[in-house]
């Protein structure tokens, strides 16, 4: 029996169970709820975009369930440890889900009113990461063999769509619109990005030759969707058609960051191309971010953030984007680190001198509204392991001794109060990296843990006598 009939059967036990204990409402609510096995917290969070809707808290059995009066149709999706999914609520479902941590996505399924619909979002969503490494092969091929594979499956993806709508004709047109996204915009996301795929594999230095006709699916495409852009299959590929427009601009493929020209060219056409308000900012603000820490660098492109800041009308970005610059100005590279303390979990005040006294340090500053545990417990211990000779210290913003971050020792873990900064280089609480050598002078004032350009850094850094 696999798992996930084995989940199925179970979960139609809860779901009887939910029937009859609710049947009087039934008809009045929309349920949403579950069991969740090897659970990572006490909760599971519901969002609709980027705004928590509820939080629902696990019984001593692991279930969970919420109530909701007049629940908007649309696309949610909830959070469970540092993991997410997508659902399709419509008012009165009574949606069930089972799931175990340790195999997150894999053993996810639904049962009770409204499972059908979003077990097929499931599974397509599992068959395009299957999918993934095959469609990388096929960058190979030049683009008229290409385009040819990608119309037999796109045409395969159609026909699956087709007889969903055939077999469940009572769907709302807004489900049929979001089964269509979740079938037909990872195909063309990869599409957008076989120009660069292409020169990756290939090893040429420039671009294919493509006809007009390659990318005659976008006349058919929405690029002004605000409802949407939360959903990973659209934003990915409203992501590469941007990247792959700006390069026809005549840039040449970049591989390891983004030239500075490049970035105001993307910034640009992100703001002609993309209507919507929300849309356009987030995107906006992505950009300039994604690029700036790709760098790894405190050399800024200056041109870039003011554009931005031009461009985009969000007045909390707006700020945190400000704020990052004066950040980056306070430093910088051949400053020396001094005048404040950073606490260990046994709240005792540590000066920075005599923590990166006569060692080469790597001073990892974090907040979790920027950058996840998960990554942090993964990323740093791996950087620990390929450079030994490196003193790290991982330094919560505002935290203190109870967010702990496994995997990494308890004796490298720290935090500051940045309000007692008398130069204060953490206005932004986006997370930074200053990387200080063994005589409390700064390497480089804002690398970033999570960009390719690190190695090279902290290779250089541990190499310093």
């Amino acid at each position: 029996m696999t798992k996930k009939i084995y989940n199925y059967i179970a979960l139609l036990c809860i779901c009887v169970i939910l029937v009859n204990c609710n049947s009087n409402k039934e008809s009045l609510n929309t349920f949403f709820g579950g069991k969740i096995i090897n659970p990572k917290t006490k909760f599971v969070v519901l969002y609709s975009n980027d705004k928590v809707i509820d939080t629902l808290f696990l019984n001593d059995r692991n279930k969970f369930l919420g109530t909701y009066d007049n629940l908007n149709e649309g696309l949610y999706y909830f959070q469970h440890g540092n993991e997410n999914q997508y659902i399709y609520l419509e008012p009165k479902d009574s949606l069930m889900l089972r799931l175990n941590t340790w195999d997150f996505d894999e053993s996810l399924v639904f049962a009770g009113k409204g499972a059908e619909r979003n077990n097929i979002l499931i599974d397509i969503f599992l068959e395009t990461e299957i999918e993934r490494k095959v469609f990388y092969q096929l960058n190979k091929l030049q683009p008229k063999a290409y385009k040819s594979k990608i119309d037999s499956i796109v045409k395969f993806k159609l026909n699956t769509y087709r007889d969903y709508i055939e077999k469940h004709p009572k769907e709302t047109e807004s489900y049929f619109k979001i089964l269509k996204t979740a079938l037909i915009y990872p195909i063309y996301s990869k599409v957008e990005r076989y120009p660069i795929n292409h020169v990756y594999i290939s090893r040429e230095d420039s671009f294919p030759k493509i006809e007009t006709s390659f990318y005659e699916y976008r006349k058919n495409l929405n690029y002004n969707s605000n409802s949407l852009m939360y959903y990973t299959p659209y934003a990915r590929y409203m992501t590469n058609y941007l990247y792959n427009l700006t390069y026809t601009n005549g840039h040449q493929p970049m591989k390891e960051e983004f030239s500075s020209d490049f970035t105001l060219d993307l910034l640009k056409t992100i703001d002609t191309k993309i209507s919507s308000k929300n849309s356009k900012n987030a995107l906006l603000k992505r950009t300039v971010l994604d690029h700036f820490y790709r760098k790894s660098s405190c050399d800024l492109n200056q041109k870039a953030f003011d554009l931005f800041l031009t461009l985009s009308s969000n007045k909390k970005d707006k700020l945190l984007v400000k704020n990052l610059v004066r950040d980056n100005k306070v430093v910088r590279k051949g400053d020396e680190i001094k005048g404040f303390k950073i606490s260990d979990f046994t709240n005792q005040p540590i000066n920075i001198e005599d923590f990166t006294i006569n060692k080469n340090s790597v001073l990892l500053f974090w907040d979790k509204k920027y950058i996840s545990k998960s990554f942090i417990g993964s990323r740093i211990p791996f950087l620990q392991k390929k450079y030994p000779l490196l003193n790290f210290a991982v330094i919560e913003i505002d935290g203190d001794n109870t967010n702990r971050i496994k995997n990494i020792d308890i004796k490298n873990q720290y935090f500051i109060n940045s309000k007692t900064l008398k130069n204060n280089f953490l206005t932004s609480k986006i997370h930074r990296t200053i990387l200080v050598n063994k005589n409390g002078i700064v390497e480089n004032g804002y690398a970033s843990i999570s960009s390719g350009n690190i190695y090279k850094q902290l290779k250089e850094l541990s190499e310093i006598n």
